[in-house]
């Protein structure tokens, strides 16, 4: 029989729907039975493309001795941390003050009163060298409860004091130098770069796209061509790499080595809009082709396979598929990966000599780290050789050996689509996507492709008519009709920016409109009014033991590091000073951190810098355009904005009747221009930052 997951509209929480655990979501009646029957809970947290999420479901929590044990002694409580990431970050900041690491699924055990008291994350069922198994841990836990209660909940007291502690964010009153903080984070990204593969830190490695949006910006206004070499050696080894699916665009989630070969083959929406931005602004900066090619990619992939038929965008896609040898099963990667012999079946003897030599296919298979034996004789697309080397090597022209790869990838592509595809997590969030309309609004304005801009404001009404309630309320989470739980900051900031982005690049003055009430409403719901700086939720919840402020720019920038960008932007676009007065107490909150751990806040400083530097206004008036936009738009300009005349608070009439351009800094502006030599002069001479 179902358990009450199957009432829920998570994907992640329907995967548990049937198992033998009897699951309970986060909610009153799973609190109200732990204090009743005066049981701890056991809380899972995790997403529906997790593969060791997947992995212990299978081990324990289909197992019928293990859901005993939990269904006696404890209140098994299911999340999402997608849709809940408020009480994820809580317990996730227990887990890794308790433990100094962390990850999903998380699996924490709290008192009737929500106090964590233990917590890890994957378990095995039986027990290893040196690791109890789930099943005894939960029979240990369970005796403790019943015979060291006092013990428990002194811990309990103890740690939740200590997390309020860390939780409070609040200045010291010291300055910010802007310029030696962007040093000092330069010189730290530096110190962990990998300057052979590229990517910071050791294995496994992450995309980090908010270190990339610092060191354009710091490269843009010091010349540090380190600063630029990093980024660019890194999505350079990451587009090669296993990580970047090399037939139907698009990045995984990590890779489990250095070379970006081996991936966690989930591909999450938040990756493809972070990522799709880096690659255009490389474009914007280096010229290269190949850069605006990785971006396309990205693009297309999430217009093919993660856009809803109303324009939203999906949340992810899983890591596990249906192994095509083995119908049934599930294995990691399998929609991705292929034999020699199955490449060959498709392509032709002849094309699948060049494609080996090009994507490094081999007959035995080339994952040679292989621990649990996943990928036994498979392929893992990768750029083995360039395009050139390949052509040089059988003697072909470039152009004719590129147009056969390209049909071995449409055919290739074409056979892949007739395997059962990857789960697919069809929940629509508003923060990722926000962070995805702002990737296709950008890859409108750098890429001319109309399309793309399509897509963002699609996105944009999807939001607005599925999103906000009828008296204005930001929702976060859409599935199958419906939509709910309240939103948390990232949901008002993420859309925000949306807004702000695709208004410059269609002029619509409805979006500045709305973005302006959603940071009034931003500002009004989670503000800290005596410290600076903005709460992740807005009080309201009874059931959550803590309130913090999200102070780290990981796979995704904080709430705060973006809502510092917005108001930024808003002052920039309006000249209106209490959004820069706001975003100044905000980093006078986080000045400390700033100071003493700039990396941990990479794009906190983007918008430091943004709020330091001179602005460039280019504003546009009588006709359109069409030559005089696009060149505003071509060259990477990240403190500029893009706008038009009947929008601003300052007179700037048409020459003539003809199209205008007015290039101003800080709204001072230099002589009108009307035609594309006169205004690429004004752009070409830049600005001096103070």
């Amino acid at each position: 029989m179902p358990n009450r997951l199957a009432y829920e509209a998570s994907p992640y929480l329907l995967q548990h729907a049937n198992n033998p655990v009897d699951w309970y979501p986060w909610g009153e009646e799973a609190f109200e039975k732990a204090r009743a029957e005066d049981k701890p809970i056991f809380l899972s947290i995790g997403y529906s493309t997790c593969h060791w999420c997947h992995v212990m479901e299978h081990e324990s929590f289909e197992n019928d001795t293990i859901a005993g044990l939990l269904n006696e002694h404890f209140v098994p409580v299911k999340v999402d941390r997608e849709e809940r990431p408020d009480v994820d970050r809580i317990y996730m900041m227990f887990l890794q003050a308790t433990t100094g690491s962390g990850g999903w699924p998380m699996s924490i055990f709290l008192t009737p009163e929500l106090k964590p008291f233990f917590g890890g994350t994957y378990y095995a069922p039986e027990s290893r060298p040196g690791r109890p198994g789930f099943g005894l841990m939960l029979q240990k836990l369970a005796e403790a409860w019943a015979g060291d209660r006092a013990h428990i909940l002194d811990s309990g007291e103890a740690v939740l004091a200590e997390l309020r502690k860390y939780s409070v964010v609040r200045g010291d009153g010291s300055a910010l130098d802007q310029a030696a903080l962007s040093a000092k984070l330069g010189e730290q990204l530096s110190g962990i770069f990998d300057s052979k593969l590229g990517g910071f830190g050791a294995q496994p490695k992450f995309p980090r796209p908010v270190i990339y949006n610092f060191l354009l910006r710091h490269h843009h206004l010091t010349g540090n061509d380190e600063a630029l070499e990093m980024v660019t050696k890194t999505l350079d080894e990451m587009a090669r790499g296993g990580i970047h699916d090399q037939l139907g665009g698009g990045f995984h989630r990590y890779s489990v080595d250095a070379q970006w070969f081996v991936p966690h083959f989930e591909k999450m929406l938040y990756d493809q809009a972070q990522l799709a931005v880096s690659y255009l602004e490389a474009y914007q900066i280096t010229r290269e082709t190949r850069y605006a090619n990785v971006a396309r990619g990205i693009l297309d992939y999430v217009l093919r396979e993660m856009t809803s038929p109303e324009g939203g965008f999906y949340s992810a896609e899983d890591a596990d598929s249906e192994d095509p040898a083995k119908p049934g099963q599930q294995r990691e990667g399998a929609f991705f990966v292929w034999t020699y012999d199955e490449i060959a079946n498709v392509i032709g003897e002849r094309a699948m000599t060049w494609f080996a030599y090009r994507y490094g296919c081999v007959p035995n298979g080339n994952v040679h780290h292989d621990p649990q034996q996943e990928f036994a004789r498979q392929n893992i697309l990768y750029e083995s050789r360039t395009v050139q080397e390949t052509a040089q090597r059988f003697g072909l022209p470039v152009s004719e050996m590129n147009a056969a790869l390209e049909e071995a990838k449409v055919k290739l592509m074409a056979s892949r689509g007739a395997r059962t595809r990857p789960g697919l997590d069809d929940k629509v969030l508003t923060s990722w996507n926000g962070m995805m309309i702002s990737a296709f609004a950008k890859g409108a304005m750098v890429l001319d492709e109309a399309r793309y801009l399509t897509a963002a404001q699609r996105g944009i009404a999807f939001l607005r008519q599925h999103l906000i309630t009828h008296d204005g309320v930001l929702l976060r989470r859409f599935r199958q009709g419906e939509a709910a739980i309240p939103g948390f900051l990232d949901d008002y900031v993420f859309f925000a920016q949306a807004l702000l982005d695709v208004h410059q690049a269609d002029f619509d003055p409805r979006h500045l409109a709305l973005a302006r009430t959603l940071v009034e409403d931003f500002v009004d719901l989670f503000d800290d009014e005596f410290h600076g700086g903005f709460y992740t939720t807005t009080g309201a919840d009874p059931d959550l033991i803590l309130r913090v402020k999200d102070d780290y720019d990981a796979s995704e920038p904080s709430g705060n590091s973006a809502a510092a960008g917005v108001l930024v932007q808003m002052h920039a676009i309006t000249g209106e000073a209490p959004y820069l007065a706001t975003a100044e107490r905000l980093f006078g909150a986080f000045a400390p951190r700033l100071t003493e751990a700039p990396h941990t806040l990479p794009q906190m400083m983007v918008a430091l810098l943004a709020a330091r530097t001179p602005h460039r206004q280019v504003v546009f008036a009588g006709p359109y355009d069409a030559e005089l936009v696009r060149l505003a738009r071509r060259d990477f300009a990240p403190f500029q904005t893009v706008l038009r005349a009947e929008w601003t608070q300052v007179a700037m009439p048409p020459l003539d009747g003809k199209p205008t351009a007015y290039v101003c800094q800080n709204f001072a502006c230099q002589l009108p221009v009307t035609d594309a030599e006169g205004l690429a002069t004004q752009l070409q001479a830049g600005f001096k930052a103070s």
